[in-house]
């Protein structure tokens, strides 16, 4: 049997109180009991953000050495992001919104893999994904109700937009687990999270 590759990403700036990288964990967790051979990579996209892009990264990425040592560092790290999520079987994800849509962390790490010839290509029929066949799961935590249905729905932009830019690169089928409710009082938080926990372990 092949070992597994899985990469963990955490985006919440919020540490150990953050629900979201509470229930990442308990995935990978969970997968880790399932295949004990996992082959793990985390990172953790606020304790060591990349740098939103610049013009200076389009030029880097064309060719033209950065100027900057700390540039150079984060170009590096553009790389390693890239080939990290290309070699992944797995990819779990800790999302919580913030203000309606994703981190400002998430999105720097998304821009790092939604590249032309290596995530999708432009064909005669129009963009291709290029990452299908990775099972991604994305653990959501939200402070309101944005579910179907809900008065906020049309405000939700972070579940619509992450099955859409991960559609775009060929994964078809993500897979969500959400905490909602969260700041709505205690009892709200700690059945929404529990029904989580719950769907969780049963991956």
């Amino acid at each position: 049997m092949d070992t597994l590759k899985l990469l963990h990403i955490d985006a919440s700036i919020l540490g150990a109180n953050s629900a979201s990288r509470q229930l990442s964990g308990a995935v990978v967790d969970r997968l880790r009991k399932v295949r004990p051979d996992l082959q793990v990579t985390y990172r953790d996209l606020a304790s060591e953000p990349l740098w939103h892009l610049s013009g200076a990264h389009l030029a880097a990425a064309q060719g033209v050495t950065p100027e900057s040592a700390d540039l150079q560092r984060d170009v590096a790290a553009s790389r390693a992001v890239l080939a990290e999520f290309l070699a992944a079987d797995i990819v779990v994800i800790g999302a919580p919104m913030y203000n309606f849509t994703i981190p400002s962390q998430l999105k720097a790490w998304i821009d790092r893999i939604v590249i032309a010839g290596k995530t999708f290509r432009y064909g005669a029929s129009g963009p291709e994904g290029l990452a299908g066949g990775k099972r991604v799961i994305i653990a959501i935590s939200r402070g309101g109700l944005y579910g179907p249905g809900a008065p906020a729905a049309a405000l939700e932009h972070l579940e619509t937009y992450l099955r859409g830019i991960l559609g775009f690169i060929g994964v078809k089928d993500p897979e969500f687990i959400v905490a909602e409710g969260l700041l709505l009082g205690p009892e709200q938080r700690e059945k929404s999270m529990q029904s989580a926990f719950q769907v969780a372990g049963a991956l």
